[in-house]
């Protein structure tokens, strides 16, 4: 089975790698390098059952992953309580298109609606999905706020945000419970940031693992198992998030995690 680490101090504990489920819901607007056809039902169910089966047991979703969070309110039908869920708000994808809304009261139905979306009464994790304005979303649209008072009235379990920038990244973990960032083999900028939430004990998810599917390196050399020594290697990490639809592709991340 995979490790698990805590996300922070919220008492929920996560398997160091993660689902990634854009690709369950949208193949319009993705930055991957080759296009792909979304799974039906079956194929995703299946591949669902595999992640789950070797060990994963957090899966992450956004309201602009197209219809990801109503297919997964399907898929995990009777198996919610195996699952940590991650969701995000401030980004839709409509017409092809991103924009955004970080306004407490669009937050706030962006839950309702993941919610009803999602079968559950609890999200267990909500992050601001950045347009990269990352400290004045938080200083200006108060959006952190109101994830605080959600995860008071018990709809949310934790929050935190998705960032793109370090100084954005910091205020964002000192005032949630963690945070999502950037580190591949290409990119290490953001490192500051985990670090902070490792001395402060905030949880820390990272995105684009594997620049992604952009990762390479010398030929000798496997750059998935590099990206997961490397990012594994830093104590303050929860867990990295990987999109794959391909039940190979899922089974050798693992097995290179394990190795």
């Amino acid at each position: 089975m995979l490790p698990k680490r805590s996300f922070g101090s919220t008492g929920i504990d996560v398997s160091i790698l993660g689902l990634g489920t854009v690709k369950l819901g949208r193949n319009q607007g993705v930055k991957y390098p080759e296009g792909f056809i979304i799974p039906d039902d079956r194929e995703a169910a299946n591949l669902i059952s595999l992640a789950r089966s070797l060990g994963i047991n957090l899966i992450d979703t956004a309201p602009s992953y197209g219809n990801s969070e109503e297919r997964l309110g399907s898929l995990l039908s009777g198996q919610r309580d195996q699952w940590v869920i991650c969701s995000k708000v401030g980004e839709e994808f409509e017409g092809g298109q991103s924009h955004f809304d970080f306004s407490p009261e669009h937050t706030r139905f962006s839950v309702e609606r993941s919610l009803k979306r999602l079968r559950t009464d609890v999200i267990d994790i909500v992050l601001v999905h950045s347009d990269g304005n990352d400290e004045t979303i938080i200083q200006e649209y108060n959006t952190l706020e109101a994830l605080a008072e959600l995860k008071t009235e018990g709809k949310i379990r934790a929050f935190g945000m998705s960032t793109k920038t370090i100084a954005g990244g910091l205020l964002a973990a000192e005032q949630s419970d963690g945070v999502m960032v950037t580190w591949n083999l290409q990119c290490d900028s953001e490192i500051p940031v985990i670090d902070y939430c490792r001395d402060h004990n905030k949880g820390v998810f990272i995105k684009k693992a594997l620049a992604s599917g952009h990762a390479t390196l010398p030929s000798d050399e496997d750059p998935v198992k590099k990206s997961f020594d490397m990012i594994f290697g830093h104590t303050g990490v929860s867990s990295a998030i990987v999109g794959t639809i391909n039940p190979q592709h899922l089974a050798d991340n693992i097995d290179k995690v394990r190795s």
